[in-house]
Formats: C-alpha cells, structure tokens, sequence
C-alpha cells in the first residue's frame, strides 16, 4: 500500500508547477483546486494532467454511478400473488399456463382455483354441510381443497367436460338414414365435438411441419377436407405425411377453434411420400396442377415444372369417422372392432343376398350422382377368383341406365389460384348388409379412363370410359358412355366385386 500511495504522489507532484484552466477538460477535481491550506483537506496545487494521466485518475477516483434496474419477471413474484392472478383465469388459460414451467404447472393445479370453475360449471343440486368438533357449520368445499390432492379437480372439470360432450354427441348420432345406415347427423355431432383435421408432414430429419384444415364440404356419406398454404415444405426433404383428428381437450371452452389452446390427437392414416412422383402415376392435370392419389382417400395437388405442393385433399367416409378420429392417439390408429357373425344354418346361400348399395359421385363442390340400389345378390356359380359378383347397373338393363348430372371433373382451391381437372371425381361407396349394417364403405379420389372397348349399344354412340377402384376387400368397376349430342355421360354398367375373405369373416361362411 505505501509503494502505491508513493506512485500516486508522485504522479500529482508532476503537474503541481502546470497551472490548469478554468472550466478545462483536464482541471483538477475540487478537491485538489488552490485555496487556503486547512486540516482537513490536503492542499494541492492547481495541476493539470494528459489524457492517459487523466484516465487512470479517474478510474481509480471518479466511479460513475449505476443505476438500479428492477427485476420485474413475473416468475420472481410470491406464489400469494400468481395463484391470485390464475384465478382469474379462466379452463383454457390456466392449462396453457400450467405448460410454461413447473412452478406455473404446481400453481395453476391449485384445487381452490379448479373447485371454482368445476362449481361455476356444475352447480351441487343441494348445499351440502357436515359439522366439525366446534360444532361450526363449514362449506364441503373446504373440506374437498384440503383433503385432495393438487390436480384433483382439474381431472374432475376436464372428465365431466368430456362425458357432457360425449354424452351430447351419442345423442347426436342415434337416429340413423334408412338409405346409408349411417347416423343422420354426422354434421352436428361433428361440430358439437369440436372435431378438425390437420395434416403432419415429417421431413427426412425428423422435423414435423403441422397444417391446420382450411376449408370443409360435408356430403351425404362423406367430408371433404381441404388443405391450402403459402407456406408449404418443399416435397424432395419430406418422408411421410400423417392425418389425425383433432378436438379440443374442453370443447365448451373452445367454441371457436382455437389453435393454440390444448387439444388431442388421434392418428387416422400415414402415407409415404418418399419418391412420390416417380412411384405413383398422376390420376389427372389440368393447366396449373397434377394429382397424385394415395390410399385411403387422400389426393395431392403438385405445381406443374416445380413439383411441390400446392394443396392436400382428403375424402374420409362417415362409417366410424368419429371412432377413429378421437378414440387413437397422436402415434397409434384407432383399431375398429370386429363384427361378431351371426351363424344361420337354415339359409344355404347365406350372405350372399339382400345386399344394399348408397353410391355418391361428386367433384368436391357439386355432385354428378346419388342413388341408392336394393336387393343386390350373388350366386355360388358367379364367385370367382375370390370375389362375390354384385350386379347393380347392367349394360343390357336400358331401363337403369344412369345419366351424369353436369361435368366430371374435380374441384380445387389454394390462396390464389383455383381450377377443375376434368374426368377426375370423388366416390362415396356405402354396402349395406342384409340387416342394413355398413358392411364395406370407403371415399377415394377416382378417375375416367379411356377404354379401347366399342360401344355395342344401338341406343348410345360414343366413346366409353372406364372407372376402376381396388382395395383389400373389393373392388368396384363403372363404365360410362359419352353423348356427343347432348354433352353427357351415361353410367351403363356399374358392378361390385366384393372379398369372399370379407364375406367369410361377417357372416361366418366358407365360400
């Protein structure tokens, strides 16, 4: 300490005999001006110092002052004042807030707050009181905060949400349409549950890119979901692409589809992407696009020249639509259960007949056809190669001869653009059973194809065209004739090829 005071010394008896100017940059501080000598100060000379001199002064004499800045984040705060802010809040925040961190999830599970919300929601019929050892009346409630543990009456609230809109949505999907034996309100129940749609694109790193739905059109046995963005990945990095169902975790509190509030998902089908344009052959084209068709009932929109995504389609048939769109999880399908067959010895071509047939043919926004055919059936001598044969239009039958409602073609619609591929459209497939149970249902993107085959019709004069769709349990063929004269096409065959495995597994058979 003293070689440093001596330093210091040393450095001011350099500049006593350098006078320093009044009001200049490097006068000394007031401590050090001329005056008088008294005791309690040390008298120094006027000095003035050079500007490394001057900083190493002030570095060790002239600390400026800083200035306190408060902490104002709100997780600094006592646990007193955020549990007074939640309860303000209402369901939906407090759960949202609960993600932010543990301390917020403890908070927002406070049975006091939930008790709240679950009385404000459910109101007790009857107040219901017990008495405690100073015979003074005190509320259940009480008793109820302190005695369950933290979360308690979150699950409560969120379980008895979820029973009142399941209970609303079974009542919804009772009453049932002769023609499809499907429920007649699937649009209700639908909306009542609060149910979306999106779309996970995963990339080849693993990345999830998730769509919301943009638009919907409900049919008589089907929804339409359309996906349209600016925004889309591009096509070469992703790998697959996964559909799920979407509700919200309290649907009362979610009338307006919230993005952002909690929300389940329910897997309903994965598709591969990888490769898309060199493993499947485009269905159709128009001007602006191709689409590409993957199984079950999806369609892709590609830019022409660029071959990236310009929108998603989905056709998802009503039959245990609701079923698979909430009941799985966001990794696992919903597994449908199994048929339990019903045995009949009496009956030698049992299953083989009364079969009932609801077909609906339409280009997402306007529908070419609607029928529904009775009384189908098959012989045992027309079962070949595994499949039951089931007439429903036939070419020599001029009396069932279908004419198509308007033109054939599929609608679509990004942010910008929209358009229509002609000879592309939508079927709506609904086999009904002998005792009008869904049997075999589907909704896929189909299309017309030019066949080499003649007419042979004295009544039709034209060019026949060919539909065809596979799956695991059937197969259906369509054949159609296009008019010159009246700009039309006419369905002039229609057959159902259904899977003697199929038939075997309902009814129990062994054909």
């Amino acid at each position: 300490m003293a070689m440093g005071r001596g330093r210091v010394l040393r450095r001011y008896s350099r500049g006593w005999g350098r006078a320093a100017q009044p009001g200049a940059a490097g006068a000394a501080p007031p401590s050090l001006a001329p005056g008088p000598r008294n005791r309690s100060s040390f008298a120094a000379r006027p000095v003035e110092f050079s500007e490394t001199e001057n900083a190493e002064v002030k570095s060790h004499y002239w600390t400026p002052s800083l200035k306190w800045k408060p902490n104002v984040c709100i997780e600094s705060m006592p646990s007193e004042m955020l549990l007074k802010i939640f309860s303000y809040l209402d369901a939906v925040s407090l759960l949202c807030a609960g993600c932010v961190n543990k301390q917020f999830y403890d908070l927002a599970n406070d049975n006091g707050i939930w008790l709240k919300i679950y009385c404000s929601h459910f109101p007790p019929k009857r107040m219901i009181w017990k008495m405690n050892s100073e015979t003074e009346t005190v509320s259940l409630g009480c008793a109820a905060v302190q005695d369950r543990k933290p979360g308690y009456w979150k699950k409560e609230y969120i379980f008895r949400q979820i029973a009142a809109v399941k209970t609303r949505v079974m009542q919804l999907v009772k009453p049932v349409d002769p023609h499809t034996g499907l429920p007649c309100k699937n649009r209700e129940a639908i909306r009542a549950s609060g149910l979306s749609w999106v779309i996970v694109l995963k990339d080849k790193n693993g990345k999830e890119h998730v769509m919301e739905q943009a638009d919907l059109s409900f049919k008589d046995t089907s929804v339409t979901i359309f996906w349209y963005s600016t925004s889309w990945p591009c096509l070469s990095v992703l790998s697959t692409l996964e559909l799920c169902g979407v509700t919200p975790l309290l649907p009362e509190q979610n009338r307006a589809a919230s993005k952002n509030g909690p929300r389940r998902r329910s897997l309903i089908a994965k598709y591969s992407l990888s490769n898309l344009t060199k493993t499947n052959v485009a269905i159709g084209a128009d001007k602006l696009v191709q689409l590409f068709g993957l199984n079950p009932g999806l369609l892709l929109g590609l830019w022409k020249g660029k071959n990236e995504i310009a929108f998603v389609m989905a056709s998802l048939h009503y039959h245990q639509l609701l079923e698979r769109s909430t009941l799985g999880s966001a990794t696992v399908q919903y597994v449908l259960s199994p048929n339990k067959p019903v045995l009949d010895d009496v009956d030698p071509e049992y299953g083989l007949h009364d079969y009932s047939l609801h077909l609906d043919m339409h280009g997402g926004s306007h529908t070419c056809m609607c029928g529904t055919f009775k009384s189908l059936f098959c012989r045992k001598g027309d079962i070949q190669n595994g499949y039951l044969r089931l007439m429903v239009v036939s070419v020599k039958d001029n009396a069932k001869h279908l004419p198509i409602i308007g033109t054939v073609g599929l609608s679509w619609k990004t942010d910008v653009f929209k358009g229509n591929v002609k000879g592309c459209y939508l079927m709506d497939v609904t086999v009904l059973d002998e005792t009008q149970k869904p049997f075999w249902c589907f909704s896929a993107p189909v299309y017309m194809e030019l066949s080499s085959k003649t007419s042979g019709l004295y009544d039709y004069m034209g060019h026949i065209y060919t539909t065809e769709y596979a799956d695991s349990e059937g197969k259906v063929s369509v054949d159609l004739i296009w008019l010159e004269e009246t700009k039309e096409y006419y369905v002039v065959s229609l057959v159902l090829y259904i899977s003697t495995k199929k038939v075997n597994s309902w009814y129990g058979t062994n054909y």
